[in-house]
């Protein structure tokens, strides 16, 4: 994958400089290390860096169609692109390169806004049509690959600024970094921060299966900018039996389209490697792609230093059924720490879930070895159901019908209550179960994480938050979500907020490519997705076995004890952020004056509940609670140290851990560097 970022004028059409673009490109260099590019016309100007993985002679970007008319800046993979390319050259389309890029100005000449609905891969990209005075900017259907833009007035126009990265936008100069405190909240909802709010005033990430069509006007006039959807997820309707058959023949129909997405994820011009945590869907994936290469592609496992959450042993299982010499790279609270700011400047965003830096330093393992592209298992629990709130929900329904109801609400709100909701709470819990479209699966967990905000958010943020809906601003459509089965509900808000706001972003493609690499998803093909959606929710969760279905499939391919091994929840330690006594920068972080300064927080709640917090047993699901919610306290004030205001703590700001500063006005760019490009 690359990186891209660019700057439209939406009135004078004047274009930025060369200077300005290379800086913007500058800020993303970790995600395109091998070849830069840029592109300038009246009111455009686009910068590209690359990761070459395929083409790697002549996939230099921009790359255009025969006469130049149409150009493309992109960030990603297009799995099919042998196919269509060959479809491409029957219809008389002339190639340059062998680079997937190329197929993407020449199905425009075809199909234009159409072509989006037919790409199968992951993928953001901006396209020039000059003919037309049209840019369009897309992002793939399941959000795998970022794409952030914003529109401000400055110098005397207004500006449409883009990139893979909030950094890329910052380093624009247009763009100041300032706080929105939708994002923090959606933090404290989900655990994430899906699109289209991020924790920046005024950048919005383009929400997945959606693009930009900027149509530049005439003679002065405006630029108009319309958002619209190529794709949505869809499931068939409550009572629909879904795809027919037996065991046997879905199992089959499952191996088929799972084979098939592996089978495409490993064409490349360089190796392609794998993750492996010795669960079953990382485990099918290398088994695979074992089966397809004729040998096992280089394993990379994490090796957390904490004996209830290391699962290197049951990896060595499938390492040795596949004949594989795994990589082995250990993670300890120590490393937690160490990472943490580097974590969050990947990310820009407070990152809650501290696995995410065994991630991070699983991928920069990775580049050590040599490679560049990492096949992983993420999706799997997302399309069939793989998560325990789902056996919780099936457990508590199962009982609330025995009871006519009464006992599953009763053990909600005993919890709730012993968690320390309030009546506010719980009116704001039964809002979000409303604008979801009714209560699911997905909300017995998320939805007993927001005590955290009533916790620990001072008045004032709360009175500033008091129209912003976590779920509304998704923009979900109701009456389609109202009329799926409960399991496809929570299926449907899983892959939109917890696929797409943290595995794929703080798990996925922000954590590995700040390491230069990509990681490809097998569970997140098409045709995978579009199976695994028309298959009865009973081969999803079967009783209380999640993910029913492709462990059928599994027993063909791995050790039975794989196949039909429990969900385990990859975790990394929490508490060393406050137990450590040697974190200074955690006190100087939640010191009064720091947290005055950024006013998120009720001071004597977060130092009251801090004490509070140690004196918990560790097997209580209340400190679990609690401790998530303080790390999202820390989190917080350390993204907006890093960001914001970086007079919180004895830590270096972002310019300074990019190495994009060069000195005090480094970013105090002048009228004159956006002017009209020469002829």
């Amino acid at each position: 994958m690359c990186g891209i970022a660019g700057v439209i004028d939406l009135r004078t059409g004047r274009s930025p400089s060369p200077e300005v673009l290379s800086r913007m490109a500058s800020a993303i260099t970790h995600r395109g290390p091998d070849e830069e590019g840029y592109l300038r016309r009246p009111s455009i100007g686009f910068a590209a860096r690359r990761l070459s993985i395929v083409g790697l002679e002549d996939g230099q970007q921009p790359i255009f169609n025969e006469d130049q008319n149409v150009a493309v800046v992109y960030n990603g993979e297009m799995f099919d692109y042998v196919e269509r390319r060959e479809q491409l050259q029957a219809a008389g389309h002339t190639f340059k390169t062998h680079a997937d890029t190329e197929i993407l100005p020449h199905l425009w000449e075809d199909h234009k806004e159409d072509m989006l609905a037919t790409l199968r891969g992951q993928f953001a990209f901006a396209l020039l049509d000059q003919r037309r005075r049209q840019i369009v900017l897309a992002r793939d259907r399941f959000g795998i690959c970022p794409l952030y833009w914003a529109v401000v007035e400055k110098f005397g126009t207004e500006w449409l600024v883009f990139g893979s990265e909030v950094k890329a936008i910052l380093m624009s100069g247009l763009v100041e970094a300032k706080p929105d405190r939708r994002g923090i909240d959606q933090l404290f909802n989900f655990l994430a921060v899906p699109a289209p709010v991020t924790c920046f005033e005024g950048i919005s990430l383009l929400q997945p299966g959606r693009f930009l069509s900027i149509k530049l006007g005439r003679n002065g006039e405006r630029a108009t900018i319309a958002e619209r959807a190529y794709w949505t997820m869809d499931f068939p309707d409550a009572g629909d039996a879904g795809l027919a058959g037996t065991e046997k023949q879905l199992a089959d129909g499952l191996e088929e389209v799972l084979h098939a997405a592996v089978k495409r994820r490993l064409r490349a011009d360089v190796p392609v490697v794998s993750y492996l945590s010795g669960g079953v869907d990382s485990s099918m994936v290398v088994a695979m792609a074992t089966k397809i290469l004729g040998r096992a592609p280089p394993t990379f496992t994490v090796k957390i230093l904490d004996k209830e959450l290391d699962e290197t042993p049951q990896a060595a299982i499938v390492s040795k059924h596949i004949a594989a010499d795994p990589f082995v790279v250990p993670c300890g609270s120590e490393d937690i720490v160490n990472s943490y700011q580097s974590l969050l400047l990947a990310a820009e965003s407070p990152v809650t879930d501290t696995s995410c830096t065994a991630l991070m330093m699983l991928a920069r393992r990775v580049r050590e070895e040599g490679y560049k592209v990492a096949l992983t298992g993420e999706g799997s629990d997302e399309w069939l159901a793989g998560y325990p709130w789902y056996k919780i929900n099936r457990v508590l329904g199962t009982l609330g019908s025995i009871s006519g109801g009464a006992f599953d609400k009763f053990a909600r709100n005993r919890l709730k209550t012993w968690l320390g909701f309030d009546d506010d709470a719980v009116r704001y819990i039964e809002k979000l179960d409303r604008s979801a479209g009714g209560h699911n699966a997905f909300h017995d967990f998320y939805g007993l994480l927001n005590v955290s905000r009533f916790r620990f958010f001072s008045k004032d943020m709360l009175a500033r938050l008091t129209d912003h809906d976590p779920y509304g601003v998704l923009e979900p459509d109701l009456d389609r979500v109202e009329r799926w089965h409960p399991i496809n509900k929570a299926i449907y808000w899983g892959g939109r907020v917890h696929l797409a706001g943290q595995l794929l972003s703080f798990k996925g493609d922000r954590i590995a490519m700040s390491q230069s690499v990509e990681v490809r998803y097998p569970f997140l093909d098409e045709d995978v997705f579009d199976y695994t959606a028309k298959l009865h929710p009973d081969w999803k969760l079967r009783g209380l076995r999640e993910k029913y279905l492709l462990r059928v499939v599994a027993e063909r391919w791995l050790p039975k004890e794989v196949a039909w091994r429990k969900k385990g929840m990859f975790r990394a330690p929490l508490d060393g952020f406050f137990l450590d006594t040697r974190l200074d920068y955690v006190d100087q972080l939640l010191s009064r004056e720091s947290l005055e300064k950024t006013g998120y927080f009720d001071v004597d709640a977060v130092h009251r509940w801090k004490r509070e917090y140690a004196r918990l047993s560790s097997t209580l699901y209340r400190r679990s609670s609690m401790e998530l919610g303080l790390v999202a306290v820390v989190a917080t004030q350390l993204w907006h140290h890093t960001f914001i205001d970086p007079t919180l703590a004895d830590l270096p700001d972002w310019k300074t851990l990019a190495g994009v500063a060069n000195g005090p006005d480094a970013l105090a760019w002048h009228d004159e560097d956006f002017a009209e490009p020469a002829s």
